[in-house]
């Protein structure tokens, strides 16, 4: 499968150098300046979201399913704050993840992640200093197959970014939610309650659509996938780089989202392989 009949890169060019590049950088990070989100439409061909399609409905059916509660800060409960306190507010949550050794080499995902220019495009948007491919084998590319439900309720990222491509919307709901900068500098838990509650007038949406790059800045924006409604899911595929080379997610994070961990996961954690009880 050739990058480039799945790449839009007669608006992307992301594997030359020019004017056309450089207009596409610039205007990323306007909008990530702004409020900290970048939004890069038709990144994809229309073949690239066919492929894409194509390849997800083949490996949905792997996803690692799982539900918890969670606040917005991934904490755990504190009685020690007000009863109506933001960290108090807990969530339904599911996450259905497509582990990374699902893709071959050959298939779209993959071949989008690998295309040349690729990474640095993404780096020179987000003007990221430290920024290396995610070495987890089970995490560095995945989807995310989200179906009827509450969708990802709000919180805000532990990681600086995060970068996606929206493959397929589901029949109803599913916006992307934010509000911008609402814990820069300051906590500012009366804004944040602000938006749990549904009172705020700081949140912005956005409709993403089949074949969108989603550049994020969630460490300090509060956002939210709305609720999604009808039988076709919502595929999304979520794309990793980290501030350290060679990093992978510890063996409870592993078995978490993708109902597994790997030798590497436990050589990494000090452990040795054969602990390995999956």
């Amino acid at each position: 499968m050739k990058y480039w009949r799945l790449i839009n890169l007669d608006r992307y060019p992301i594997d030359a150098a020019g004017v056309s590049r450089d207009e596409a950088v610039i205007a990323a990070r306007k909008e990530l300046a702004k409020d900290g989100c970048a939004v890069l439409k038709g990144f994809l061909s229309e073949e690239g979201i066919s492929a894409m399609v194509a390849e997800a409905e083949t490996v949905a059916e792997r996803a690692h399913r799982s539900f918890t509660r969670t606040n917005p800060y991934f904490t755990e409960d504190d009685p020690l704050l007000p009863k109506d306190h933001p960290k108090r507010q807990f969530f339904d949550r599911s996450n259905a993840f497509v582990p990374a050794d699902n893709f071959t080499a050959d298939g779209p995902l993959r071949t989008i992640y690998n295309a040349p220019g690729f990474d640095w495009f993404v780096r020179d948007c987000l003007q990221e200093e430290n920024f290396h491919r995610y070495a987890d084998p089970l995490a560095d590319v995945i989807i995310n197959a989200a179906e009827e439900g509450p969708g990802f309720p709000w919180h805000f990222d532990t990681n600086n970014f995060t970068v996606t491509i929206a493959i397929q919307n589901a029949e109803a709901g599913g916006a992307f939610e934010y509000a911008p900068n609402i814990r820069a500098g300051d906590e500012n838990f009366d804004d944040v309650s602000n938006v749990l509650n549904g009172t705020s007038d700081k949140v912005k949406s956005i409709n993403l659509e089949p074949g969108d790059l989603q550049l994020f800045r969630g460490r300090y924006s509060l956002h939210r996938v709305a609720p999604l409604k009808g039988k076709r899911p919502r595929y999304v595929a979520i794309v990793s780089y980290v501030e350290e080379p060679g990093m992978v997610a510890t063996p409870e994070r592993a078995r978490q989202l993708y109902g597994r961990a790997l030798p590497i996961h436990y050589e990494r954690a000090g452990l040795r392989a054969d602990a390995l009880i999956d």
